[in-house]
């Protein structure tokens, strides 16, 4: 219920931000261009929603399986689609080295669930389940959806900014061009911190997937544990030079993944101190002792978290061990 309540708080603080800005702008240059921004971005939008499914998928290098080809694999989805009460969606294996999962689609029944090359082999059959059951929950809860109509906001906010600034620039004090350029500083100003707003937006997905997913019956040690081992083997992949230049490809859609797998050497140093045995996972007993831990991130790693799509691992496993 609290993420809930983040979540609706900050989309009201997305929206009545850009109400604000389209107010202010509209007043001093008039309604006629605003308009057209929103039309546009309505546009672009659309065109998101339609072609983006497709565009993951080409990028993510997705080949869709049957159940005669994966039927381990359709089955667990299967059973969390019927748990979660949505159409069983399409499954698919990526291509892609780097051990991943990720959802995405246009509508519930467009749902697609995807795996990497390489997963089914790290983890086992019960974290493998909490896996896609944190990805179900993305398509459950209409996740893609919702960041997609976010980031429309500082898209707005980017053409309002450099509009302005060039109007301003190219119309000259007589056209009150000086005052038109500060409106596009402050526009450019709003589009970085509409940004953030997303980015906090995708965060607050993360954690609510993580708890969907134990409510779809996945022990939170299970995901916890899968995490970790996602985060060792991306970070260990990634000094190979060639997973270097996959990982460049995927940039622009790795908010899909599970984890956020350019952090993941950072993260893997902390998650140690949590496999207090060095058995390469998180049992039950080493997540409830974290539960009483406090977790003190430095103030690189608070700002770090800032930037990022995912929340900050050590938080993330944090928050599971509230959930055993």
């Amino acid at each position: 219920m609290k993420l809930q309540l983040k979540m609706w708080l900050l989309v009201v603080l997305m929206f009545g931000f850009l109400y604000g800005i389209m107010v202010g702008f509209g007043t001093w240059m008039g309604t006629g261009s605003i308009t057209s921004y929103l039309i546009l971005a309505v546009v672009i939008m659309a065109v998101q929603y339609l072609v983006g499914p497709s565009l993951v998928g080409k990028m993510m290098r997705v080949k869709y399986v049957s159940e005669k080809e994966e039927p381990e694999l359709h089955q667990m989805v299967g059973e969390l689609a019927t748990k979660a009460g949505i159409p069983k969606p399409k499954i698919g294996i990526s291509g892609l080295s780097i051990p991943n999962a990720f959802a995405f689609g246009k509508s519930v029944r467009d749902g697609r669930v995807c795996i990497t090359q390489g997963i089914q082999r790290i983890l086992t059959k019960d974290e493998l389940k909490a896996v896609l059951g944190h990805e179900i929950s993305h398509l459950k809860h209409r996740d893609m959806m919702i960041i997609t109509l976010l980031s429309v906001i500082p898209l707005m906010l980017y053409w309002l900014a450099w509009s302005t600034m060039w109007g301003g620039m190219l119309g000259g004090r007589r056209q009150g061009g000086g005052y038109t350029i500060l409106i596009g500083i402050g526009a450019l100003l709003a589009y970085f911190l509409s940004n953030l707003l997303v980015m906090a937006g995708s965060r607050i997905r993360e954690y609510y997937a993580d708890e969907r997913s134990v409510k779809l019956g996945n022990s939170p040690h299970h995901l916890a544990t899968a995490l970790y081992k996602l985060s060792y083997s991306s970070a260990r992949l990634q000094r190979n030079p060639g997973i270097q230049e996959e990982l460049k490809r995927v940039e622009g859609v790795k908010a899909f993944f599970l984890n956020d797998i350019s952090q993941a050497s950072k993260e893997i140093g902390e998650l140690k101190e949590v496999d207090k045995d060095m058995s390469g996972t998180i049992d039950q007993a080493e997540l409830l002792a974290l539960r009483f831990q406090k977790i003190k991130p430095s103030t690189a790693e608070k700002l770090m978290e800032i930037f990022t799509t995912h929340p900050n691992m050590l938080k993330r496993i944090k928050r599971l061990s509230t959930l055993v």
